[in-house]
């Protein structure tokens, strides 16, 4: 799918799956400048420096990898980062990247100063990988023209462009890859009040009237994830409108969110069957990642991107040498939830 033109400045290589009216909302909801962007603070300080310096010198932004759980920004601070220097920005995925042909005929579609953001970038194969290495350090493409002893190495000039990558997997990344990113940024859970602020401005752009207390109902239960306060923030609209509620207060979101199975910590069911399996099943642990997949029936990488970032950011779930433990602090909780 793509989208955007030369006003725009953004063109959509691959996207994840969503319906068309989600799509326009997340469109709808990004922040175009860092002065927009809500959190983050220490990673948008770094950045105004890397960009007026990048600015100052007339030259491209150094290669930049933002790392950290999902749904905390990434994507967006590139999209960010692109419009504070006025630079278009081409949008692609690891998994997107499947032959060499798919980098080759976007690397030369790049201007000088054009931004090429790839998302899950650990999961690039491994000839593509080997690809980027001579295209981000000396700005050049090989390909290898014919088989066997008959092949020739054809080198392509490629205009300075930047990449920008995003991963939720940074221990993935191979050491080549990852030394050749000037800038490394780690993203961090939010804070409650920021998410709140996230919700009470989003919320405009839905159509949504909303009280402070309503938004801090949704942010408190966003598992300090802009991504999931986005959509929780849309499943209480719909709540609202269905049930002929002027504006969102914090009993209508209360009501919405218990409706949805979602607790006063953020915990959805599949959390909570995940710390109860622990606690009933295994004594409350340790138990290994492979066991707890088969019994969520969730990929064991699903588990561990998804689900324990957050369990381990509140602490309720520690990961040891033997596997995952469940904290006293969860187990207090689950039985308050009874």
């Amino acid at each position: 799918m793509s989208s955007g033109d030369e006003e725009g400045r953004t063109t959509v290589l691959t996207e994840a799956v969503q319906s068309p009216s989600e799509v326009q909302d997340d469109l709808a909801l990004r922040p175009t400048t860092l002065d927009d962007f809500i959190g983050q603070v220490s990673t948008k300080r770094n950045l105004v420096i890397l960009i007026e310096a990048a600015k100052g010198r007339g030259q491209p932004l150094e290669h930049t990898l933002f790392y950290g759980p999902p749904g905390l920004g990434k994507t967006s601070l590139s999209c960010v980062v692109a419009n504070e220097l006025g630079a278009q920005i081409r949008i692609t995925s690891g998994p997107a990247l499947e032959r060499a042909g798919d980098l080759a005929s976007i690397l030369t579609g790049l201007k000088r100063g054009d931004i090429l953001f790839i998302d899950e970038i650990h999961r690039l194969n491994r000839t593509i990988e080997e690809m980027l290495y001579p295209a981000m350090e000396d700005f050049s493409l090989d390909l290898i023209m014919g088989k066997g002893p008959s092949a020739k190495t054809l080198r392509l000039e490629l205009e300075q462009f930047t990449l920008i990558a995003a991963t939720t997997q940074i221990g993935k990344l191979s050491s080549p890859l990852r030394d050749r990113f000037g800038a490394h940024f780690q993203l961090d859970f939010y804070e409650d009040q920021d998410i709140q602020k996230i919700i009470e401005r989003n919320a405009q752009p839905l159509g949504v009237k909303i009280t402070p207390e309503g938004a801090e109902e949704i942010a408190k239960r966003a598992r300090k994830t802009p991504r999931i306060a986005n959509r929780l923030l849309r499943r209480v609209r719909d709540y609202a409108q269905v049930k002929k509620f002027s504006q969102i207060t914090a009993i209508v979101a209360d009501k919405a969110l218990n409706l949805l199975h979602i607790d006063n910590y953020g915990l959805n069911k599949a959390d909570r069957k995940l710390l109860r399996t622990i606690i009933d099943q295994f004594a409350g642990g340790p138990v290994g990642l492979g066991t707890i997949a088969a019994i969520l029936g969730e990929d064991p990488g699903t588990v561990e991107e998804v689900y324990e970032p957050f369990l381990m950011q509140v602490g309720f779930l520690e990961r040891t040498n033997r596997g995952r433990t469940v904290t006293a602090k969860a187990a207090m909780a689950l039985a308050a939830d009874v």
